[in-house]
């Protein structure tokens, strides 16, 4: 029933985990579809080895979603960062889901899973319960928390726009315009290095930076071109969110 599609940028030492969560999937994935944005490493090769198609796209998030939903043949989207995780019994807490939505099947709704991040500490767990709040009551998940979707659904909203930065905030307003945001209740986990990189303040103050030019009508192209510069002046990664495009 489930097209799953992961957008990848040098993700082969975390892709074939996700991978492996996938394939325990109690028979509801019809397909798995990586969308390489030009990985220097064995991303693609992973992939392949793991039973996943592989498609090319240029890099950045929104341009290989829109390439790899294009080619996704099931009813049913499910789109994943390469280096989320899923917990065990994830299809089980599918399944009854997807049966109860067949009574509604042209409903604008979508499901969001409940963020995880790899790190210990307090912090990281008072970050999780905000965006919980957030996207339950703001209507504004994020893609590192996974989104489930009809293909009729994302079609009638307009599909996932081929950003460089941004799709997932973009599109999470289109649609809650008009339809509804719901948890699954799945814990999704990703991983802690860009939280590493710039420390906890560091990364909540770069996105939230990031997110206010954006609200303020700077474009998305302009930013990405302010932010990619400083990456490439200074060597280094401006942003730390799992949402961005920039790799490890």
């Amino acid at each position: 029933m489930i097209s799953v599609v992961i957008p990848a940028l040098d993700e082969a030492g975390r892709l074939p985990l996700l991978l492996a969560d996938l394939a325990a999937d109690g028979g509801l994935i019809a397909e798995v579809i990586v969308v390489d944005g030009g990985s220097a490493d064995a991303t693609g090769q992973v992939a392949r080895l793991a039973g996943a198609r592989v498609l090319s796209a240029p890099p950045g998030r929104g341009a290989q979603l829109v390439a790899g939903i294009a080619q996704a043949s099931s009813p049913w989207l499910w789109l994943l960062h390469a280096d989320a995780r899923l917990p065990r019994d994830w299809h089980c807490r599918l399944q009854p889901l997807l049966v109860a939505a067949k009574a509604d099947p042209q409903a604008l709704r979508a499901w969001y899973g409940r963020l995880r991040v790899q790190l210990p500490g307090p912090h990281y767990r008072l970050l999780e319960w905000t965006v919980s709040l957030r996207s339950r009551c703001w209507q504004r998940p994020y893609g590192d928390q996974s989104l489930l979707l009809t293909r009729w659904c994302h079609d009638q909203v307009g599909g996932i726009r081929p950003l460089p930065l941004m799709e997932d905030l973009e599109f999470a307003q289109r649609l809650a315009r008009c339809g509804r945001f719901e948890s699954l209740g799945l814990p999704v986990q990703v991983d802690g290095r860009r939280w590493r990189r710039l420390g906890f303040l560091g990364t909540l103050w770069a996105n939230a930076a990031l997110r206010r030019a954006w609200r303020r009508g700077v474009s998305v192209q302009e930013l990405h071109r302010k932010y990619h510069g400083a990456y490439q002046n200074a060597q280094r990664r401006p942003w730390g969110s799992s949402s961005q495009p920039w790799p490890e």
